[in-house]
């Protein structure tokens, strides 16, 4: 016997874009990063770094090997929310990493937190 919903779960993936699934996936790892650095608008307090970490070690890994297939058009956004991750990572950081140790560093480079202006 066929389980008619897995067949129709399997048939709407077949119609879903490969940019779209990365996408999606990215959007998730975002969120999830962004929450555990206590961006979260109904979970301020909530913070666990080494958590982040792990979202934001995933996230690079998925944007930089999906880049050359996604093209500049939806690389673009990722690459960016990457990036805003990575540097509120070091700015939440009480002894922030070297540069090129953060989260996501040795596939992207150094993120440095840009220093206010001078007065």
């Amino acid at each position: 016997m066929i389980d008619e919903p897995a067949t129709n779960a399997t048939r709407d993936l077949a119609d879903v874009p490969a940019v779209e699934v990365v996408s999606t996936a990215a959007l998730h790892l975002m969120s999830a990063a962004a929450v555990h650095l206590g961006l979260a608008e109904d979970l301020p307090s909530h913070r666990d770094l080494d958590e982040a970490r792990s979202l934001i070690e995933a996230l690079a890994g998925l944007v930089t090997a999906a880049t050359p297939q996604l093209g500049h058009h939806h690389a673009a956004p990722l690459r960016d929310g990457l990036k805003s991750l990575q540097l509120a990572f070091r700015e939440a950081s009480e002894i922030p990493d070297a540069p090129g140790d953060g989260p996501g560093e040795k596939l992207t480079g150094p993120v440095y937190v840009p220093s206010a202006p001078e007065p």
